[in-house]
């Protein structure tokens, strides 16, 4: 089934983007949740209408993305948390915990953009990719030191 999601949908697409998905999941859950429509003749030519008359805007917003991602550089977070004697961390080191940081900082970065590639279980350095833009990723380091 091909479906044009309505908004960006982890671990699928981005809003505009035609996808093809199994039928259950198009019908039973993206449609009536309003994160899709049905990708007949009709829809793609209004869709691709709204993407002609939106290619400003969303330059301007890569724009800003890109400007960001600039300004955030080769920064590295620091997060202090309790830990082990052998440096197993208790609890979790969470997105939300880096998006407050970034913000501290004077970066406006949304939680659901922020990525680990890896869970941090241990005291170190981890990666986490910043999500900024459908075409700008950034990559950030943050380090779980021991408070």
């Amino acid at each position: 089934m091909e479906i044009i999601l309505k908004q960006d949908v982890s671990g699928l697409g981005y809003k505009n983007d035609t996808v093809k998905v199994k039928p259950g999941y198009g019908r039973n859950f993206l449609i009536p949740n309003g994160s899709a429509i049905i990708a007949n003749e009709s829809n793609k030519r209004m869709t691709a209408e709204n993407i002609r008359q939106a290619a400003h805007k969303a330059a301007k917003l890569k724009q800003d993305a890109e400007a960001l991602a600039a300004k955030i550089g080769e920064l590295v977070v620091e997060i202090k948390t309790k830990a082990g004697e052998s440096g197993k961390i208790f609890g979790a080191v969470t997105a939300v915990q880096v998006a407050e940081i970034l913000k501290s900082k004077g970066f406006e970065v949304d939680r659901k953009k922020v990525h680990f590639k890896e869970q941090p279980k241990q005291l170190g350095t981890y990666t986490v990719t910043l999500d900024l833009h459908k075409e700008v990723k950034h990559t950030l380091s943050v380090n779980v030191v021991a408070e």
